[in-house]
This record gives C-alpha cells, structure tokens and sequence, in this order.
C-alpha cells in the first residue's frame, strides 16, 4: 500500500549552529516548504575578529530561502517579517528563547528538538552533562515550546546508545542526524494531526538532571573524584568546553584518558599526583589511578602523552594544585 504524504505545512525555521543546519536541511528536503529562516545576527569571532555568519546562514544563502537575523525578537519589524511568511509552525533547533508573542503566533505551534531524552537534562548543554554523568543511553526529543524552558508537552523522542568512551562531540555528531529526522517526524506528525503530546509533569520523578550552560572554568578537571566520575566528566568536556588542568602553572588540557582496568603495580597515588614509566602517565584521582592518553600542552597541539613526555623538560610531579 503506497504511503499518502502529510499534508505540506509552511515551515519558519529558528536555528544558528552546525547541529540546528541538519534539520534545516533535512525539512528543505521533506514534502513541508520551509518559507523563512531565523538566525542569529553574524558576531566577531576569531584572532581577527571578522564578522562570522552562522552555519544555518550560509545554509540559507545556499539553498535560497529567505531569512532574518534579528537583533530583537520583539521588534515590530521582525514580527511583520513572521507575519508576511504566514507560517503554519515554527520549527526550533539550538536557538535563543523565544518571548510568548513569537512561539505564540502559528496556528500549529512552536515545536523545539533539543539533545536529550526530556524530561531529563534540561537546559543550554544537554549532550556534555549528559556524557560527564557516565549515561549509556541520550537521545533527542520534540516539544512544543512555552514559558518555561524546555518544559513543554513531549511529541516524539529517538535514542541513542552512548559507548564507554564516546566524547561529547562524537555524541553530538549522532544527535544532530538524529534530531534532523526527529524534526521532520514531528511535521509530519502536526501535518496528519496525529499527536497532541504529553505533559512532561506527567513524566518527571524527582531524578531528572539539568544542563546549565558551561564556561571554559566549568571545564577544570578535579582529581579528588573517583576515577570514573573523572574519565566521564573528561568525555562530556571534549571538544567544547575542553577538560583542563595545570602542570607547572600551566593551562595543561586533556583530551583523553583510560581507566585502570587491573592491578598495575604502583604506588598509591594522591589525587592529581602523576607516576610515569615506559612512556605511561598514571594520575592519581579519588580512588585508583587514570592514565593519560591525549592531552596539550599550552601552545603545542594535541598529541599522545608518551610524546608530550618525551619532550617535555620540566617536572611532571603533580597536575593541578592541592587534587584540583
């Protein structure tokens, strides 16, 4: 039996990064037809500070579509632009909140997709807590947005299995396909007027985790925690904020580490204290020791530890200062 197509919605899409460009693209090429694009105003950004733009703007610059960078959500300008694409839905992937009087305005609601199984780990950085608080499984969720952040009806959800030792960024990489084709689902779902969604307060149990957004400074690894809890939390830090500590006064920062998976022979080592030998580098942490595998020194690339020890002249007694 051939499957009927929903019925096409006119679509204005919210969004400014990377992992808000595939769900752009990805309802660009369902039967909906994406009528506006909203992104943020282009920013300096780099050494030179040269006006950057978005990766949702130059999408759509590529693919045609018109759009508003508005500095103001509330700005009568940019609310007559919404009005004139006279949209069925708002669609919102990775954007600012939006005030009532924008989320408010299409007949068929303001669906978001944000990087999480809601209703847990809600807020600005769900994919690095959720990687840092050791979870085997994420996912992404719809939702249609109200006053409260990310709190309301659910509509679909996709999940995803975490391994052992994917990062924050390999993670991202799967939920932003996944969250592409969540959001099309989600239309598609509006379209056929097949789903009404579930109150997250009929969901919550008192356990669910939020996910602030993080700072360079929330990125400094403290040694005093279980070796587990520091492997984790090293994982949910890279690429973005980056995990970071001191050796010599030094920004030191890590990119990757092992587990102790055995007895391997050494001292106990105090929290941040280091123990190399044969080209290994063990830190000490609240529990067992940890082993470097990746890391950078201040102004020098990423590489291996055993190559950072080979060069490195100066002592690698300790990282950190006092276990932090």
């Amino acid at each position: 039996m051939q499957e009927i197509a929903p019925p096409r919605l006119r679509v204005v899409f919210f969004g400014t990064p990377d992992f808000a460009e595939a769900s752009l693209r990805a309802l660009v090429d369902s039967s909906h037809e994406v009528v506006g694009v909203v992104t943020a105003p282009d920013r300096r950004a780099g050494r030179g500070h040269h006006l950057a733009e978005s990766a949702v703007k130059k999408a759509a610059q590529e693919l045609g579509l018109p759009f508003s960078q508005p500095e103001k959500l509330r700005s009568p300008d940019f609310l007559a632009t919404l009005e004139h694409w006279k949209a069925d839905v708002f669609c919102v992937v990775a954007f600012r909140m939006l005030p009532e009087v924008v989320w408010a305005k299409p007949p068929r609601g303001t669906v978001n997709v944000h990087g999480s199984l809601l209703p847990d780990f809600r807020g600005a950085a769900p994919i690095q807590h959720a990687v840092a608080a050791g979870v085997t499984r994420s996912g992404v969720t719809s939702f249609f947005i109200t006053r409260e952040i990310d709190t309301g009806a659910l509509l679909l959800q996709r999940s995803v299995t975490v391994s052992p030792t994917m990062t924050a960024g390999a993670l991202y990489g799967q939920l932003m396909e996944e969250g592409a084709g969540l959001m099309v689902d989600t239309v598609d779902a509006l379209a056929y007027g097949e789903i009404r969604g579930i109150p997250q307060g009929e969901l919550t149990d008192g356990t669910e985790r939020n996910a602030p957004k993080l700072s360079r400074q929330d990125g400094r690894i403290d040694w005093r925690r279980p070796s587990a809890d520091v492997f984790n939390f090293i994982r949910g830090m890279t690429p973005f904020p980056g995990a970071w500590t001191t050796l010599n006064g030094a920004t030191f920062k890590v990119q990757s580490t092992e587990l102790s998976t055995a007895d391997i022979g050494m001292p106990s080592l105090a929290p941040g204290e280091c123990h190399t030998e044969t080209g290994a580098w063990w830190v000490g942490t609240g529990d067992a020791p940890i082993r470097l595998v990746t890391a950078q020194l201040a102004g020098k690339p990423s590489m291996p530890a055993e190559d950072i020890l080979r060069g490195y002249r100066y002592p690698t007694e300790a990282l950190g200062s006092q276990g932090f």
